[in-house]
């Protein structure tokens, strides 16, 4: 399968909606990403089962704060960097590159990497949705380093990062984004093919376009856009209103903070309350949890259906927010305990979105 400039829309607006509000606004990453088709031609889109057992795969992206990406727009040449320092520091060439996680920005930087790099792209990522830490991937549950990883910045700056294990790696990189000006562009989780087989959430790259695909015909078809998103993805409506109230910093090289909403329509009398440290991580209907990690949390533009980032809530905007159940690995007790509410400080038990409000704590 070919990855060409046709398909970049489609896959920008898919890994949006599969980011939980985070991995980055994929616009930026998109611009990059068609620039680097048309000096350097398609990608080629490839399944592990495409590659030999023994060929290293390198996750590529954006780590840090992705509300300072709108100010702060990488020039490509840092994920290429980092993939050639990560490749030479092991001393074996980078034979295929993918994403860590397929939400929004960090769906593109690999098909920018990839085209520069004249590498293929592999049709999966470590997380199936985006999270705000590095750790915080099947690559962890199931036993793959994230070091030695690379990371570089627009100075010119590149630094190996070998760690005793993925939450120490998330500590040392994190420390290190921040020094880099809450930015820097990533090469991490080398593996082979065969490692990797076991380990990824395959078909997101394809499912993202397909995604993506049908949300952009809608209005082609006359289609209702938030309805079609919904269906597009297996999603749940929670919410539809107007945002009344932003906190928004950016602390520790996460964007952090919550948004407010009070309901319209069917909604009316309600708020809405949405947490997010870069994804949404939880959302309160008057107070009590209807959505929390690892199901996704995706707000929607109601006029056409197109995913919001955390990043980009502001006041008096409308919003139509939807809930799409994880992939099955994160609601393993190995993936509750990585990636559950209570790893991100919340006194509640997790309960899968599909079971409805009546059924949360």
């Amino acid at each position: 399968m070919i990855l060409d400039e046709s398909g970049l829309e489609d896959l920008a607006v898919g890994a949006a909606m599969l980011g939980s509000g985070g991995g980055g606004d994929p616009y930026v990453g998109k611009l990059m990403a068609r620039e680097a088709l048309r000096a350097h031609g398609p990608v080629e889109l490839v399944g592990l089962d495409d590659l030999d057992d023994d060929e290293l795969v390198v996750a590529a992206g954006m780590m840090g704060a992705p509300g300072v990406m709108v100010e702060k727009i990488p020039n490509g040449d840092e994920v290429v960097r980092a993939v050639r320092s990560l490749g030479a520091y092991l001393g074996a060439p980078v034979k295929a590159v993918m994403s860590g996680e397929v939400g929004g920005l960090n769906s593109m930087i690999p098909v920018y990497a990839a085209a520069r790099l004249g590498l293929p792209l592999v049709d999966a990522d470590g997380t199936g949705r985006a999270f705000p830490e590095i750790h915080l991937s099947t690559y962890t549950i199931h036993g793959i380093s994230a070091t030695p990883l690379a990371m570089a910045d627009e100075h010119g700056d590149t630094v190996i990062v070998d760690a005793v294990d993925n939450r120490r790696a998330e500590t040392l990189a994190r420390g290190i984004t921040v020094d880099m000006g809450a930015v820097a562009l990533v090469a991490a989780y080398p593996a082979t093919a065969a490692e990797l087989r076991e380990a990824v959430v395959p078909g997101t790259i394809g499912r993202a376009r397909e995604i993506g695909a049908a949300i952009r015909s809608a209005p082609r078809r006359d289609a209702p856009p938030v309805e079609t998103a919904r269906e597009a993805v297996g999603g749940t409506s929670v919410f539809e209103g107007k945002v009344v109230e932003v906190e928004r910093r950016t602390e520790r090289g996460f964007s952090t903070g919550h948004a407010s909403l009070v309901g319209v329509d069917g909604y009316a009398g309600m708020r809405l309350r949405l947490d997010f440290q870069n994804e949404f991580l939880g959302a309160r209907l008057d107070d009590a949890f209807v959505v929390t990690t690892p199901d996704l949390i995706t707000a929607l533009d109601p006029e056409d259906g197109t995913p919001i980032p955390a990043e980009a809530l502001r006041y008096g905007a409308r919003v139509a927010v939807i809930a799409i159940p994880c992939p099955a690995i994160w609601r393993s007790a190995a993936g509750l305990t990585l990636a559950g509410p209570r790893a991100f400080g919340y006194d509640v038990e997790y309960s899968p979105v599909e079971e409805g409000p009546a059924s949360r704590h």
